[in-house]
Parts: C-alpha cells; structure tokens; sequence
C-alpha cells in the first residue's frame, strides 16, 4: 500500500511529488476514497478536501475517534512521511469492523488534504480546517510560485464551492496519529515504538547584521565593520550555547544572506535565520533572552547594529495522559519496547491537541532521514504501529 500510494506523483527519483490540489494530489484522494469504499467505510468529502471513510457506531448521538494523517508532500518527499498514517487507519479500520463488527462509537480514518505548506504559505490547511484554526479568510490572498491562486487551485479541484460539507468539527472524541518519527532516536536505540508525550515549541528569528560595506584591499582590517565576521561569531555563539544548555534543546541557522555578496567587497550586511525548539516554553524564553543579550553585546563591541525580528513563536503541546497511559499499557502487556518522547518536528497533531484528546504515535525512520526519496521504515516496524492503533481504538471505541 505504500508503494500503491506513492505512485501518485512518483519523481524519477523514486520520491514523491504531490502537493495540495495538484493533479497527482487529485488522483491519490480519489484513489483513497475507492478503496475506502472497497473496504466497507462510509466514505465522504468536506469541502476544503479532507476525505473520511467512517465506521459508524452502534450507539446514538455517540462521538468520533478520528484516526489518520496528511496526503500532502514535499517535492520529492517520501512515500511514509504523512502516507502511512493513512494507511494505518484503513488497515486497522478494516481490521476492526472484519474481526469485531461495527464499534459502539464512530470511529473515522482521514486522508488530510494538505499539512506541508509546500506549494502555499500556509500549513495545516486541513487540521486547522476541521478545528477552525483556519479559514477561508486566511487563504485569501495566498499564491503559488507559478502565480496561482489558492482559490483557484481548490475550486479547480472541486472543492470550496459549497458542494461538501463544511470542515468544522464538534463531534470528535479524540485525534490519534501514527507517523514515521522523521528522526533517528528510535532507530539509535533499538525501539520500535515511540509514545509522543510533546511536540516541541519552536521560535524563529530572522537576526540582521549591519556594518559597513568597503574595499576588501584598501580596507585596514582595524578599521573594518564586516558584518560577515560578526554574523559568524554570533552564529558560532548560538550552536556553542545550545550544547552548553540542555541535551534536548536544538538550535539551527538555516539560511544567511550577504550584501553586497561580491568577492572582494566587505559585507556591509549579514541576515541570517535562528529556529530554537524545544518541549518546555520556559527553557526556550530563557535561552533566547540570555542569548540575545550576548548577541548585543557582541554586535556592539564590532560598533556594527543588530536587529532581531521574532516571526515565528510556536507553543510547545502536550499530547493527553489518559490516551498516552493507554498505548503504555497495551505495549508493556504484550511486552513491545517503546519510548516516551518529544517530537522535534511539528505535526497534524499539534493543531487537534487544544480542541479535543491527542494521540501521537511514532515508529522509526531509517537513519532518521526524512522528506527525501530516500526516506524508509521497515515491514516489521510499520506493522507494530499499526497492531498498536488496533488496539487502541478497540480499547476506546468497543
């Protein structure tokens, strides 16, 4: 099934390239929704394109258990990253209803339509949809690369004009995931299960230097304001205070611009990006302001000017005790190794956890390597999460 659903877009890579309302992202939903139907599910649209196959309950006016992830991917992603959610639902949905009949609740398997923010900026367009965190109003005005508009891409794809129901959800009873940990953690220390307790806070800043442009020849180096050399030292700062700080706090700068950016010019500007994560909000704040505090001082010894621009500050999010003691349970009676964990990366999750109990699940990712062709898991690995989401929607739904 991964293969089958990794053919829908499939690079010559052997990765996948299938991004919200693209053709391929079109093909793959409808493919879903056949299958879905195949196995017995109830299976609707909403009208942003989430797609639903459900299991309804024996018992009325009952809540939903909705299980499943992202049909979304990056360019050239992989075949597991969001994908296999998916399929675990189905399987344990299938599984369920063939073994124990219908379930006292209803329980639903969904294929998000879009999570990456690959092709516009925005993420979690099909969690944020069915929790309200996200509107029509904030697509608005939103393009692609190729000057495409949001509006336009979802109405060509069928959706948007009112002809499914409405995303908003009042009805779920709990969000579970199972997802590939996109990380090496698991993998590192043989475990092949990983009961998410976090999903990491992160902040993002966007750090200028600015110096004084120059002749690189003519230019006595003590009389330099090289906005490069004080960016490389601030950088250099950050990574070494992050190691200094706690093992589980993760520091990057990912992108760094120069102007005028020519051989032999001093750079009179450096821009550089920092992302800082997390699980504890207090251990972020802290470590930003005291690291922010040396920048300055820094910036000021080099009689260069800093600014600091915040544009990104996501609250760390805890997933819920009662679903996380379950899984415990179910993993130490039939005697499976697991790990409780932080996830580093952000998920669909995040966006269900504030609005109904969350569930987010791992299993390992070959040397940790995600969002690439090369991305994998193993059989054997893919096949104890996914006795693990059995069982755990039995527990909560029979």
């Amino acid at each position: 099934m991964v293969e089958w659903l990794g053919s829908f877009g499939k690079s010559k890579s052997n990765g996948v390239t299938r991004q919200l309302y693209s053709t391929e992202w079109r093909c793959a939903q409808k493919a879903l929704e056949k299958r879905m139907n195949k196995i017995g599910l109830d299976v609707y649209f909403d009208d942003v394109g989430n797609l639903f196959g459900r299991l309804t309950g024996s018992r009325e006016n009952t809540t939903t258990i909705l299980t499943g992830s992202h049909i979304d991917t990056v360019i050239d992603g992989g075949k597991y990253d969001g994908a296999y959610g998916v399929i675990a639902g189905m399987i344990a949905l299938q599984y369920l209803y063939e073994t124990y009949g219908l379930p006292k609740k209803n329980i639903e398997v969904v294929s998000l339509c879009e999570e990456e923010g690959s092709r516009f900026p925005m993420t979690y367009w099909g969690s944020g949809s069915i929790t309200g965190v996200r509107t029509i109003e904030d697509v608005q005005n939103l393009v692609d690369l190729q000057n495409i508009s949001f509006i336009k891409a979802m109405q060509d794809s069928g959706f948007g004009q009112g002809k499914y129901r409405q995303p908003k959800r009042n009805d779920l009873d709990c969000f579970i995931e199972l997802h590939i940990e996109q990380g090496e953690v698991l993998e590192r220390e043989a475990m092949p299960i990983g009961v998410v307790s976090h999903i990491v806070g992160q902040k993002r800043y966007e750090i200028t230097v600015i110096g004084e442009s120059n002749h690189a020849g003519t230019t006595p180096m003590a009389w330099r304001k090289d906005a490069m050399y004080v960016a490389s030292g601030l950088i250099q700062l950050l990574i070494q205070r992050a190691k200094e700080t706690n093992s589980d706090l993760v520091a990057t700068v990912g992108q760094l611009n120069l102007e005028p950016n020519i051989a032999n010019v001093i750079p009179g500007k450096a821009t550089f990006t920092v992302d800082i994560r997390h699980s504890d909000e207090d251990v972020i704040d802290q470590f930003s302001k005291k690291l922010f505090k040396e920048f300055q001082s820094i910036a000021d010894r080099h009689t260069t000017d800093l600014k600091i621009k915040n544009w990104m500050d996501e609250k760390p999010t805890k997933m819920c005790e009662k679903l996380i003691e379950i899984s415990e349970l179910i993993l130490t009676k039939d005697q499976i190794p697991y790990k409780k964990m932080a996830s580093g990366a952000g998920h669909d999750s995040q966006m269900f956890s504030p609005f109904c109990a969350t569930s987010l699940l791992f299993v390992p990712s070959h040397k940790g390597i995600s969002h690439s062709p090369h991305e994998f898991t193993r059989t054997e690995d893919l096949e104890k999460g996914i006795r693990l989401l059995i069982k755990l929607l039995y527990e909560l739904a029979y």
